[in-house]
Order: C-alpha cells, then structure tokens, then sequence
C-alpha cells in the first residue's frame, strides 16, 4: 500500500518559524567529492556506483541547519535507468532508496543534535567540550525536525538536451503522466514527506503534476519553475498566470522558482506572492551560466551573497530559502544562523 504523508510539513514547520531552510546543491556537491556525473543519469549515476557518498551529502547540509533535504532522484526515471539495461522493478527500487538515503542522513543527524541538546541540559565539566553542548543545544531547540522532499524533476531532465530551461517538449499530458506516475508513486511508497516538483519549465507539465497529485489525496508537493526571466517561466506563461492556476490547489504547499540565477528572484517572489497565498520557495543557482550542451558552468558565482539577498527575498515574500546548483553547505550555514534565531 502506498504509503503518503497525512498533514502538511511545510505549513507545521512554519507555524513555529518564519523562514524554513533547504540544503544547497546535490550533484555538484557530489562531484567535489570525486564522483563523475558526465551521464544522462546525472546523479541517479552515483545510487548505482557510490550511494553511501550521498548520505555525506545530505548529512553535511542537515549539520549546516537544513531543515530539508531534496532526494538525488531528479534524473532517476525508470526509462532512464531502463536505458542502462535496468528493469523497471530494479529501477523502482533505486528510486525509492533516494528517500531512504535522505532519511538515514536525517535521523543520524537528528540524533546528533538531539544527544547534544541533552549534554547541554546536563552539563559537562570539560571546556571544550561544554562549548560544543551549548552550541548544539541551542541549535537543537532552534530548528524543527527536518524533512525529506523527494525530487521530481522534469521530463526534460531524463532527456539530458537541457530542455528543462525551454520546456517546449512536443509531447502530450498523457506522455507525461505516463513518465511521471511510476516515480511519484515509489517515492511517496518510500515514505517521503513531501514531493518537490523541481526545475519545472512549462505550465503543461506543471498541470500534468498538479493532475497526478490528485491520485494521492494525502501527498503534498511544492512546485517549483525554472525562468526565463524575472516574470516569467521557461517556456514563456507569466509567473502571474502560474502563481493563480497553483493558488487554488490544496495540496501544494508551496509554489517558487529554482535554478535560476540570484538575481532574479525579488523580482519573481514579488509577483508570486502578490498573486497566491501559498508559501513562496526559492533556492537558486550561484549565479554562474550552465551550458547543457558541454554540462559545464562558466562565469563567476554569487552565492556568496546569498545570505545578504535572502533579506529582500524574505521582505518579498519567501518563506522557504535554499540552494540549487554550485551552492555549498556554506551557504546553508550563513542562511541557517540568519534565519533560525528568529522564531
């Protein structure tokens, strides 16, 4: 039975705080680690050859103060895995283990602070060590439990053209519910909090996943664009337009923008959050240019001054704040201690 989360985690999160904080960058955070991701599979390449690097990943942006981690089953799709030889049974496991590594990364974290949370209620007697119970102690009892948000990226993802910043497929609503159910279903099966529809670029297959949601009265998700400029998505509808079409769906949590460069996101939480009572989302990329016919990024990142920007943001709108691509678990920190001291 599959099985699906019964209340909204976003909305209990921030009931308590007013900015929810997500981790930064999987799949380049991966290659610092020494994994090759020159593969239509992208990262879903390192659930075949490396998992356990995965969980560092994870675990080193829940240290950061994440209270969010985005599964590395962006480009895992069962017609991906499939052209790798891979039946779909085998591929529908791997999916699902994206969640359950998340989730292992959460909870030995979550022990971590919650053991430090009780060193610094009980007191230690050595210096160093007391300092270091204090700063967990605090940190523990100023952040919730986090969550798993179990990527789904776009059909153009699995065709690895870069068309998911274009978004004109070609393709019906039933080619795509088709590509997207299978996934959708393993990863809310897996136990997922939450699904965060990602870097999505056309308002068709955002319908489509709005459609497909339905199927699961008890999921939520969040959905998130990825923009051609500061008005508008991909493929060319307003942000307006899209922000009014996901106001009147009750099972997602929270609309936004991801992957796009720093510097268009006031302009885009602005006109979301002028259009739709949801949650506003934005974790964009550092700021650099993705070339998707090389894979390579050019140009000089900002995301050094994410942190700064994130007081615009927040003064747009936003309620929930991270990183995309090129950002670090640095920058989850800096965003972590400007943002959870405030409840």
């Amino acid at each position: 039975m599959t099985q699906v989360q019964q209340t909204n985690p976003i909305e209990q999160i921030l009931r308590e705080y007013p900015v929810m904080i997500l981790d930064g960058a999987l799949a380049t955070e991966l290659e610092q680690h020494g994994c090759d991701l020159d593969d239509p599979l992208w990262s879903a390449r390192v659930l075949l050859e490396n998992p356990d690097v995965i969980v560092q990943v994870h675990a080193d942006y829940f240290r950061a103060g994440a209270d969010c981690a985005i599964t590395s089953s962006y480009q895992a799709t069962v017609e991906g895995f499939g052209k790798r030889g891979i039946g779909e049974q085998a591929a529908l496991d791997l999916i699902r283990k994206t969640v359950e590594l998340a989730a292992q990364a959460r909870d030995d974290v979550w022990a971590e602070v919650q053991d430090g949370a009780a060193e610094h209620v009980t007191g230690n007697e050595s210096n160093g060590k007391k300092q270091t119970a204090v700063t967990m102690g605090k940190r523990a009892t100023a952040r919730p439990r986090p969550i798993v948000a179990a990527s789904v990226g776009p059909y153009g993802a699995y065709l690895a053209d870069g068309s998911e910043y274009v978004g004109h497929y070609g393709v019906s609503d039933e080619t795509l519910s088709a590509f997207h159910r299978p996934r959708i279903t393993a990863l809310l099966e897996a136990g997922a909090d939450v699904l965060a529809f990602e870097t999505i670029p056309s308002l068709q297959e955002a319908q489509v996943l709005i459609a497909l949601l339905k199927e699961f009265p008890n999921a939520y998700a969040w959905l998130s664009f990825s923009l051609k400029d500061g008005t508008a998505i991909s493929e060319g509808t307003p942000l307006e337009e899209c922000a009014q079409l996901l106001g009147a769906e009750p099972q997602i949590a929270a609309i936004g923008l991801n992957c796009a460069p720093i510097e268009l996101v006031t302009e885009a939480v602005g006109i979301l959050s002028r259009a739709s009572d949801k949650p506003i989302i934005v974790y964009p990329n550092s700021g650099e240019l993705y070339n998707p016919v090389t894979k390579t990024w050019s140009g000089h990142g900002t995301c050094g001054s994410m942190s700064d920007a994130s007081e615009q943001w927040v003064a747009a709108g936003a309620k929930i704040i991270g990183g995309c691509c090129r950002t670090t678990p640095r920058q989850i920190d800096e965003l972590a201690k400007k943002w959870r001291s405030q409840r």
